[in-house]
């Protein structure tokens, strides 16, 4: 990895530990990559027992995030303040003109998706969510329906109409967009979702329900599949939620599908969130290799046959890969640091 050059700070006015401090989380947030300890410790010059104290204490205030394999990311304080004021609602303003790319490719309904949580927590997490799901669907000019990648129940909410009502957790949990690209920190959070922030219609009738808003379960979504495999959500804890009888239900399981989606990038759902419903998903980046969002493409089953899912994902992998290059993303991507820890 790549870390700015340092060295060790020697104060005579007693902030000696602060400027250490702030020179090491300069340097988790401005490398290439996440960080070691001992790239740390070399980076700024510093004692191994100097390193250590002071990571510990910017663990603490949520500065710095340690990860399973104990590299060091940006912190949670920093995902949270790039995700305030505007900067979700300019993720569905920059993705608009790709998910109409991939609908008008597919004629599919077309979803993007985000891991949401209780990490933010209260009110402001919520009103946030909703204000993205207020700015989510493009409806097609020649009508049609949106079938999608989640299932659960809409509330009676017509296509095309875009709604906060369902988001029940707290608000968006990805971190990516402004604030100097952070993109790269793991979300660790309990009973985390993903919600649909975007939508764009199918172009056939059948499952023609808006659910812009709504909040499912990561192991049975093409959406979440793919926001756990590439760092963007936590693993949930068991026992899961059994949609159907096709639903994915122990953690053994799950990640063998995890491991899966990594090696081909993208995700497939086959009626594990509802019964008929068949959804692939592909991986949104931003400054960093931790997926910020996730596209999909969703439709009954007796359209997005098992012959048609590879290209039809290719399509969507594709765009996502545009859409990643447009908000500062890899433009190719190391599978083998996109999974997140069990």
């Amino acid at each position: 990895m790549e870390l700015s050059g340092g060295n060790a700070v020697s104060s005579p006015n007693g902030t000696q530990a602060i400027d250490r401090a702030a020179m090491l989380l300069a340097q988790v947030v401005h490398g290439s990559e996440p960080a070691s300890f001992t790239e740390l410790t070399a980076a700024c010059g510093l004692a191994k027992s100097t390193t250590s104290r002071l990571l510990m204490a910017l663990e603490r205030h949520q500065l710095v995030r340690r990860d399973s394999d104990g590299r060091f990311w940006p912190g949670e304080l920093f995902v949270r303040y790039a995700w305030r004021g505007t900067a979700g609602a300019h993720l569905v303003a920059i993705a608009r003109p790709f998910l109409d790319q991939l609908g008008e490719q597919t004629s599919e309904t077309i979803n993007l998706g985000v891991a949401t949580g209780d990490s933010d927590g209260g009110r402001a997490g919520r009103d946030r969510a909703a204000g993205l799901a207020n700015a989510g669907v493009t409806a097609r000019a020649d009508g049609g329906g949106a079938g999608s990648d989640v299932g659960a129940s809409a509330g009676g909410a017509s296509a095309g109409d875009a709604r906060a009502g369902g988001i029940s957790a707290g608000g968006i949990s990805a971190g990516g967009i402004g604030a100097g690209g952070i993109g790269a920190g793991r979300i660790w959070a309990r009973d985390m979702m993903v919600t649909q922030i975007a939508q764009v219609n199918s172009r056939f009738l059948i499952g023609g329900t808006n659910w812009v808003g709504l909040a499912v379960p990561l192991h049975c979504s093409a959406l979440g599949k793919v926001l756990l495999a590439f760092g963007g959500a936590a693993m949930p804890t068991e026992p899961f939620e059994a949609r159907t009888a096709r639903t994915i239900l122990t953690r053994a399981a799950l990640g063998t599908e995890l491991a899966a989606v990594r090696d081909r990038g993208y995700a497939v759902t086959d009626e594990e969130l509802e019964p008929g419903l068949v959804a692939v998903a592909a991986p949104v980046f931003a400054g960093g290799l931790t997926a910020i969002a996730a596209i999909s493409v969703s439709a009954p089953a007796s359209r997005l046959t098992a012959d048609l899912i590879p290209a039809t994902a290719a399509s969507c992998v594709a765009v996502a890969r545009a859409l990643s290059a447009t908000l500062g993303g890899p433009s190719e991507l190391d599978r083998s640091r996109g999974s997140t820890a069990a």
